[in-house]
């Protein structure tokens, strides 16, 4: 276990410098479930936030369960605070009686539908730390990140023992073991139902930063005229101060108004947020010459552009890949390998011993862009019809928002 251990804390010295300032807000999942039968995520996450008892985090992994279910919405801080427990368990502070921990990301296990066992899964994923590794000589334990990323959650839910396919069996192998599952809201609750005889559990919501968080963060990260901007947005939109509670949407807004030549940036709906975001990295990697978004956004090219990185995600969140192949890319955008280096603000490139894949920088951003191209090229009838674009409906909705003051009027007009 030394090898793993070691390799954690190598690999994500990052997230214990993120975590001295990153005060996430934990509750018990079991008391947000009483508010509603049905989650509209968002939007009900926005509303209900802070009228939780907080449990620290100390609390949560100082008892010893089978299982953990942990669950938030996107971009809440999910995988920074399972990193977290990586590092707490390779400095002894955590899990003790657990000689390997082994993390996997759902996103990556979607490359790998063959796997077949247990034992295979290991070595492919740590071939460098573990040599000849016998799952049957060593207490373990299982920590699995994005289970909503998962492209056979139906499958794994299901719980069908017809299932052939190959690593949807492993994860159910996996639930022999002491485990922490990670993952949004529904995908949790769905996952936690086939293992509702299991008394020995622990389910937790990630509901991000407080309000103190929230100005520990902006104190460490931005500038005093950024900090003065922020202040001014949260007093005047408390829809904004909301959104700023999700650690993904605060660094963006940080981000944003640092490098933004216009302060009066301000973020009255997700929806602004999202399209902000969007914008921010069109002109970070195709604007070459600075116009006014604008003007940037008139050009056939750049039109051409946004066209194919929203095409791209329509097609393949579809199809429910959140990693997917270079052939996979070229069969959606034939011209994929001559805007490919413009295309890394929204699609990076990851490298394994394997060989590489691709994956958009953050699901909440292929879930906008998924709204873009829905929001033009579909009608009223196919949005509502598709089960999978019910996440994307908030998003959708959105765009009718024509304001002249937000750049979502751009993206509501972007069919070629």
């Amino acid at each position: 276990g030394d090898a793993l251990k070691k390799f954690y804390l190598e690999n994500y010295e990052e997230t214990k410098k993120t975590y001295k300032f990153v005060k996430l807000c934990i509750v018990d999942a079991d008391e947000v479930k009483k508010d509603a039968v049905c989650f509209v995520e968002r939007e009900q996450f926005l509303k209900k936030q802070m009228n939780y008892t907080p449990i620290s985090f100390d609390e949560v992994f100082s008892r010893e369960f089978l299982v953990y279910f942990i669950s938030g919405i996107a971009g809440i801080g999910k995988t920074c605070l399972l990193r977290k427990c990586l590092l707490d368990w390779s400095n002894g502070l955590i899990w003790k009686n657990v000689e390997f921990l082994f993390y996997f990301e759902c996103r990556r296990l979607n490359q790998y539908q063959n796997i077949s066992n247990i034992n295979e899964l290991l070595n492919i994923f740590y071939p460098n730390i573990l040599n000849d590794f016998n799952i049957y000589n060593h207490s373990m334990m299982f920590v699995i990140d994005g289970l909503d990323e998962f492209q056979y959650l139906n499958e794994l839910i299901n719980n069908n023992s017809q299932c052939q396919i190959p690593i949807v069996k492993v994860l159910l192998d996996i639930q022999k073991y002491k485990s922490l599952i990670a993952g949004r809201i529904n995908a949790i609750s769905q996952y936690e139902n086939i293992l509702s005889e299991c008394n020995n559990k622990l389910t937790v919501q990630i509901m991000g930063f407080d309000e103190n968080g929230i100005n520990c963060y902006i104190e460490k990260n931005v500038g005093k005229e950024t900090k003065e901007t922020l202040k001014n947005i949260f007093k005047e939109s408390p829809i904004a101060k909301a959104m700023a509670s999700v650690p993904f949407y605060l660094s963006s807004m940080c981000t944003i108004i640092a490098e933004s030549n216009h302060r009066e940036s301000f973020f009255l709906t997700m929806s602004d947020l999202y399209a902000s975001i969007f914008v921010y990295f069109l002109k970070k990697h195709i604007n070459k010459n600075n116009a006014p978004v604008y003007k940037m956004l008139q050009e056939e090219n750049n039109k051409q552009f946004v066209f194919n990185v929203c095409k791209t995600a329509y097609h393949l969140f579809i199809e429910n890949k959140v990693t997917f192949s270079r052939r996979e890319i070229q069969n959606i955008v034939n011209s994929f390998d001559e805007v490919e280096n413009e295309l890394s603000g929204f699609i990076e490139k990851i490298e394994t011993d394997l060989g590489c894949y691709y994956q958009f920088v953050h699901l909440t951003i292929m879930e906008f862009c998924v709204s873009v191209y829905a929001y033009n090229y579909l009608t009223c009838k196919e949005i509502m019809v598709n089960e999978k674009l019910r996440n994307c409906l908030p998003m959708i909705c959105g765009l009718l928002n024509k304001d002249e003051n937000s750049f979502l009027k751009f993206l509501a007009d972007i069919r070629i």
